[in-house]
């Protein structure tokens, strides 16, 4: 997954200016800050140049996979909201998917929402603080995409009550992503929503901690990319945490895939939640179908048949 390729050419005119030993460093300092949460003390030039090129590819890598499957199980959706918009990576994937709807971007950071004009100019901008908000929108869809954490988790209750078809929430891969997740979930659920996924069931999550639930979604990185992170791998996984709930019931998985299925020669284990709770199924070559189907089964998937 990489972002539009004319919008890898605005990054990449964004860092130039800059300049590489400057973009490095400030790639490392909001490194750092991301791992400890905190925020970066970088200049608005410094701080957005350092996150278009190696945040936003992933934040919109992970909104990508989560609004490909709410977009097959919602239908129509003619307004997205897009809470804490930050340079727009939710929203540019949300276009994709609903290439009709009208976009409504919420961000406080000036810098940030600037770079957000810059591919999304047809898209409302309000420049406010979702979390001192009054009132949000009301949208057919909203999206609060790494917000919450950010925010705090009273955000999803707002955010619901603007979604009119359905909300969006997405937060890091780890334990404190998938803690905010978890609480928003059984918080909304209980408030009436209808679950679209991950889940394959409405009931309490049977993830007890200190696990957590989490899928990855594959980024490919540029050649600037990897030259600012000094890796050698083409590519990363940006491991993050969603849930995605709606107004009316829509039809779920009978299953979700929870881990990397293990692969041996003759025999096939995969990791799945399933109504019932978290449970491991070993799929052998005699039974032939579901062995295929199991082959092609990843991390996230929606079960095997």
């Amino acid at each position: 997954m990489q972002l539009p390729i004319a919008v890898r050419q605005q990054i990449e005119e964004q860092a130039e200016a800059l300049g590489f030993a400057a973009l490095k460093r400030a790639a490392a300092a909001l490194s750092d800050a991301y791992r400890e949460g905190r925020a970066a003390r970088l200049g608005d030039a410094e701080r957005t140049a350092a996150y278009l090129v190696t945040r936003m590819p992933a934040t919109f890598a992970a909104a990508d996979a989560v609004l490909r499957e709410v977009a097959a199980r919602v239908g129509e959706i003619g307004s997205i909201l897009d809470a804490g918009a930050g340079t727009g990576a939710a929203s540019l994937a949300a276009r994709a998917h609903f290439p009709q709807a009208a976009i409504t971007m919420v961000e406080r950071d000036g810098a940030l929402a600037r770079a957000a004009r810059l591919w999304l100019p047809d898209a409302a901008l309000i420049a406010a603080d979702v979390a001192r908000a009054d009132a949000l929108p009301p949208h057919d869809l909203a999206i609060a995409a790494y917000s919450l954490g950010e925010f705090g988790a009273p955000l999803a209750a707002r955010l619901w009550q603007a979604a009119r078809v359905a909300l969006v929430v997405i937060e890091p891969g780890t334990p404190r992503g998938f803690a905010l997740i978890r609480k928003a979930r059984g918080e909304l659920l209980a408030a009436g929503a209808r679950m679209v996924a991950p889940c394959p069931a409405e009931t309490a999550c049977p993830m007890a901690d200190p696990d957590w639930c989490h899928f990855a979604a594959r980024v490919e990185r540029s050649s600037l990319h990897r030259r600012v992170k000094g890796g050698e791998l083409g590519y990363e996984d940006e491991k993050y945490s969603y849930v995605a709930l709606a107004r009316q019931a829509v039809e779920l998985p009978a299953a979700r895939v929870i881990r990397h299925p293990q692969h041996r020669p003759s025999l096939i284990a995969i990791e799945t939640c399933t109504p019932a709770g978290l449970g491991r199924e070993r799929i052998g070559r005699a039974d032939r179908e579901r062995f295929r189907a199991a082959r092609k089964a990843v991390w996230g998937s929606a079960g095997i048949s």
